[in-house]
């Protein structure tokens, strides 16, 4: 009996892996074997900073905050006790864009922390 190795299905699996590895340099963009690791590593990577993507911006955003803050005598986390003692409940993201394109409601924004830190401090 002679083997069968199912070679419509295998070389539709190696061209949709060659598919992916578009793009690559040497090796990796045109022999399946190289092709096959660089693919693999290439999805790890992508899952991983898909996840640091949003750590990293995160962290961008509260840079951006904490800079505008200190302009106006106040430090980041000081800002922050106050908004959520005023129950301001607005992300960071928004925070940060409001802090670059629009000081005066930022600065609106630090004052009401202000005042709430200080009813805190008079009430305790």
């Amino acid at each position: 009996m002679p083997r069968a190795t199912n070679s419509p299905a295998s070389r539709k699996r190696r061209k949709r892996m060659l598919a992916k590895a578009k793009g690559f340099r040497g090796f990796r963009s045109t022999k399946y074997r190289f092709a096959k690791d660089a693919v693999r590593k290439a999805m790890t990577y992508a899952y991983r900073d898909r996840k640091n993507h949003k750590r990293t911006f995160r962290a961008l955003w509260i840079q951006r905050i904490n800079a505008a803050c200190r302009a106006r005598d106040i430090t980041y986390s000081r800002f922050m006790e106050g908004l959520k003692a005023i129950k301001i409940d607005l992300d960071r993201k928004v925070m940060s864009d409001i802090a670059i394109h629009d000081e005066a409601a930022f600065t609106q924004l630090v004052a009401q922390a202000q005042a709430a830190l200080e009813s805190k401090r008079s009430a305790s």
